[in-house]
């Protein structure tokens, strides 16, 4: 095991201790700066595997993301105009809260597209999304927990729309399913597991084939998700800038981390499974968001071997929901959101910053593995309970 994490509890490493041990766990787990207790493996952790895939690793929210894009627009262009009309627009324009889905597909031109090559995509890979027959009204969808919608300042003053979210319900189907064929196909073969989430489908099998479409699917719907969003914020911010919505954006990062994919590590061709993780290969850009009401940040990988090419995915969780809410009062988080647009209340109480480690020190920690390209500072912030 490789840790690049300087604030790490006992649990945590325990969970990467039992993920390691695996026999086809090939070189090594590694523990990025922002690690913390998850289901059967800890998140922030990348787990190279040979000739077997963990469905629980990868996690019930498959391809997992974010995306971020920078506009034409400068601090001064919307500095004085009210945020709390585009924030409005937005949470008319983007279902929020898991459940809540588009009531119309023809609401936007590039829905239907979208929605298409999708369709194709399940049709060539043989998905069956029978268990999920609204999955077309979840795209462009938010969903709750920690998925955000922002509008950002970077370190010179240029405007960015940054969004985090993943497959929705559709996903969550897909990964349940294949999660308990995991521990089913384990336990008729007796495979002693610390952990029975850490059951995994063995590459030549049927079961094994089946998940990596039907992951290869979700994950592609996780990408389109967050592009649907983001299209969406694009008019949103268009509108509240008066200006054309085709001509307001410059450059777009699209990028996952819950996924698995084959890549070549020390030699050899391995499953990469990176459960709140990003790729950080040599040159390829990557976002890496802090929490709730503070810094993110956009950067460019420096292809770290030890880390197999791995990044942290956000500030990780210092703190438990509960706990949080147990800690932390809507007046709190007020305080922490100071000068940002957002919609007051309590639901949001376990998103404090507090409840997070500090992005600064996950970032620290993480100078190994990326470059900084800029920091982004909200300026506005939508969330889903």
């Amino acid at each position: 095991m490789v840790n690049f994490a300087s604030e790490l509890d006992a649990q945590t490493v325990e969970q990467a201790r039992q993920t390691a041990a695996l026999p086809f766990v090939f070189p090594h787990v590694a523990l990025m700066p922002d690690a913390h207790v998850g289901k059967g493996a800890a998140v922030g952790t990348v787990i190279p595997t040979i000739g077997a895939v963990i469905p629980a690793a990868v996690g019930v929210d498959i391809g997992c993301g974010m995306i971020s894009a920078r506009t034409v627009f400068t601090a001064g262009d919307i500095a004085g105009k009210d945020l709390s009309l585009l924030r409005k627009s937005l949470e008319a324009a983007i279902p929020l809260s898991a459940g809540n889905y588009n009531r119309s597909l023809n609401r936007y031109p590039f829905t239907m597209e979208r929605l298409r090559r999708l369709e194709r995509l399940a049709a060539e890979r043989g998905v069956d999304l029978s268990h999920s027959p609204r999955w077309k009204e979840q795209l462009g969808s938010l969903g709750g927990g920690n998925h955000f919608i922002e509008l950002c300042v970077d370190d010179d003053d240029q405007v960015w729309m940054f969004l985090h979210s993943g497959s929705r319900g559709v996903g969550h189907k897909i990964a349940t399913h294949h999660i308990g064929v995991a521990k089913r196909v384990c336990q008729r073969a007796e495979v002693d597991l610390p952990n029975p989430d850490l059951a995994y489908l063995t590459e030549g099998s049927a079961e094994f084939d089946r998940y990596i479409a039907d992951l290869g699917w979700a994950q592609q719907f996780a990408l389109a998700n967050r592009e649907e969003m983001m299209d969406r914020f694009r008019q949103a911010l268009a509108r509240w800038m008066r200006a054309n919505a085709d001509t307001v954006e410059v450059e777009r990062i699209n990028t996952h981390h819950n996924y698995t994919t084959p890549e070549q590590h020390h030699g050899t061709d391995v499953w990469v499974t990176r459960k709140g993780a990003v790729a950080a290969h040599t040159g390829k850009l990557g976002v890496i968001p802090g929490s709730m009401g503070t810094r993110s940040y956009i950067v460019r990988g420096k292809g770290n071997p030890d880390s197999l090419c791995s990044a942290p995915h956000g500030a990780g969780r210092r703190y438990s929901r509960s706990e949080a809410r147990r800690r932390f009062t809507a007046a709190d988080l007020r305080a922490r959101m100071t000068g940002i647009e957002y919609r007051h209340g309590d639901e949001w109480v376990d998103e404090i910053p507090d409840a997070y480690k500090p992005i600064d020190t996950v970032m620290a920690d993480s100078r190994d593995l990326v470059e900084v390209v800029t920091g982004l500072r909200q300026v506005l912030n939508v969330k889903g309970t």
